[in-house]
Order: C-alpha cells, then sequence, then structure tokens
C-alpha cells in the first residue's frame, strides 16, 4: 500500500480554561490516501473541525497540538510554525469553509484572488497566473468564465462562490484539501453539484480529501471511508458501506437510527438520550457510556480499546459483522 497523504497519529488538542484544561481532540489517529475522501462526520462539539484545523495550523490561541503527530507526504508538519506553516498553506493543503463569502476577500476580483494565491506557491507571471485562474472557473463549472474573472464575491450566487472557493483551494495543486462544512449553507441541489463537482476533480487529480460535516447524507454520497468522532475522540472508522449499512459502535448505530432514511415506515425519528458531555466534565471510561444502551460497569471506568485492528473504539460493540 502507497504512503498516505495525511497521516494523523495519536493527535490531541488542549485549551487551558479558567476550570481546568479541556480536550476538544483527544488521541485521534487515521489516514487519508492519494485520491481518497475521508468524511469525519459528528455532531457539534465533537471536535471534527477542531483536528482540521489542527492539521492546517489554524488553531486559534490558547487551543494547541498537546500531543501526537501530523505527517503529510512523508514530512512531520505538527511542529511547523509561522511563516514555515504558511507556505504549506494553499500550496501543499487547500481549506474549503463552510461559509464562502468570510473566505473570499470582498475588496479584490475572484480573478485578483485566484492569481495572488498562484503567484504566491507557484514560480509563474501575472499573466499566466490570470489565464490559469480563467480556466481554474472553467473547470468548476463558472459559466462566462473569462468574463466573470474580473466580478467580485457579492456578485455570485451562493452556489458559484463556493465553486470560486474550491478552485482557489485547488488552484495550486494541493496534494490534501480540507473541506470543512462545504455544502452547509446552500440548497439540496446545490450541495449535489458541489459534492459531484470535489468527488470528480479531487479523483482527476489525485487529491486526498478531509470532508468534516455533520451530514450523513454528504458522508453517503461523497466519501470513501468515514471517522465518526464523538467528544473528541474516535468512535469508529471504516469503509463507509459498512459503516452506515452496519454501524459497529452504538454511537454510529444511534446516529444512523435518526436518519430520516433509516427512518422510513415510523411515526418519529430514533433519538439518543441526553446529549453529548462538555469537555469540562468529561466522565471517565467511554465518554459515550452515560447515553448508551450497551453500556455496562467497564465502560464507566477502564479507558477505551485503541481502534487499531477493529473498527470501533468500543468494549462492548454491536458485532453484525460476526452474524455474517
Amino acid at each position: 500500500m502507497s504512503e498516505p497523504v495525511l497521516s494523523i497519529r495519536n493527535l490531541s488538542v488542549e485549551i487551558p480554561t479558567r476550570h481546568g484544561v479541556v480536550k476538544p481532540v483527544d488521541g485521534v489517529s487515521y489516514d487519508i490516501g492519494k485520491g481518497e475522501i475521508l468524511g469525519v462526520v459528528g455532531e457539534s462539539g465533537a471536535g471534527k473541525s477542531m483536528a482540521g484545523n489542527a492539521v492546517i495550523g489554524l488553531l486559534n490561541q490558547p487551543a494547541h497540538i498537546s500531543g501526537g503527530e501530523i505527517w503529510l507526504n512523508g514530512t512531520r508538519i505538527d511542529p511547523l510554525e509561522g511563516e514555515a506553516m504558511r507556505k504549506l498553506r494553499g500550496k501543499d493543503i487547500g481549506m474549503i469553509f463552510q461559509d464562502p463569502l468570510t473566505s473570499l476577500n470582498p475588496l479584490l476580483t475572484v480573478g485578483d484572488q485566484l492569481a495572488e494565491t498562484m503567484q504566491t506557491h507557484l514560480p509563474i507571471s501575472r499573466s499566466d497566473a490570470m489565464k490559469r485562474a480563467v480556466a481554474a472557473l472553467e473547470e468548476v463549472g463558472i459559466p462566462g468564465a473569462a468574463e466573470r474573472i474580473n466580478s467580485y464575491p457579492h456578485e455570485f450566487s451562493g452556489g458559484m462562490r463556493q465553486r470560486v472557493v474550491i478552485a482557489l483551494a485547488l488552484c495550486a495543486e494541493p496534494s490534501l484539501v480540507i473541506a470543512d462544512e462545504p455544502t452547509t449553507a446552500l440548497d439540496v441541489s446545490v450541495q449535489a453539484q458541489i459534492i459531484s463537482l470535489l468527488k470528480r476533480l479531487c479523483r482527476e487529480r489525485g487529491t486526498a480529501v478531509m470532508l468534516i460535516t455533520h451530514d450523513m447524507g454528504v458522508i453517503a454520497e461523497a466519501a470513501d471511508r468515514v471517522a465518526v468522532m464523538y467528544a473528541g475522540r474516535l468512535a469508529e472508522l471504516g469503509p463507509v458501506r459498512n459503516v452506515l449499512t452496519k454501524p459497529n459502535h452504538p454511537y454510529t448505530h444511534g446516529l444512523m437510527a435518526s436518519t430520516p432514511l433509516a427512518a422510513q415506515g415510523q411515526r418519529r425519528l430514533h433519538q439518543i438520550p441526553g446529549a453529548m458531555p462538555r469537555l469540562s466534565l468529561m466522565p471517565d471510561g467511554c465518554a459515550f457510556h452515560p447515553r448508551c444502551p450497551n453500556a455496562q460497569e467497564k465502560c464507566r471506568h477502564e479507558p477505551l480499546p485503541s481502534i487499531d485492528g477493529g473498527r470501533s473504539a468500543c468494549w462492548f460493540p454491536i458485532l453484525q459483522e460476526a452474524a455474517e
């Protein structure tokens, strides 16, 4: 098997607060291969975006990486700071944010923003950068790209702005793209177009993608594998078909049972009782045990088993595969 584009090993992020140190990311490990889309899913506050921000070096102080390693194309990048990390962003790692209006400069045309990014990271002239900018907009499906190159972000619709952001993330030909809730602000039909576009471009370029979302439908449509996070920890990891149709962890099972598709023919959606614990009040043992129907005494006190060699970090998983 070829070396993964991104390798995260036992990554932990800490934030010191007046109530003590909290860990929004706690011992997370996974790889993303060339041309692969890994979906990272979980409730709000599960640590999905924090893990992505740690990879690209955008943690807001006082949040910081407190343990583990991040490797990109065989090079360790988590110790990088300042200018070294800035050179990595855009060139080796592209970022697609949830709201395109906050990631595009309203005072510059989209052509200027694309050209500036390419000239920062690639040895090309201004005229070549503008030609590439037109080609990049055409590639993401912007009609009349040669004319729209001089338009400002506010002159595009929401879906078209997101296409511009995708072009911006890919224009310097990065090996990894982190897409943080890239379809949340869009209507359903535009969501499908954006996901299809992202899949096509990444397959053609061989780009690895970390797709962060809370939408199981987006995961089912776009991802090759899925990492399910809960309270900063990795609950389950595996091929998307296996995880979504035969969930191994009780939390993943609850997530899938709460989707409308899984509840067809039922009058009410399934609901996971309780709420995710506050990071400052994490329970001992498995963080999910207060809400878990399978919880036993072992779950309340003993540290979670490693996910290595298995599909889920659970003492009493739902062993559906064994019955096949």
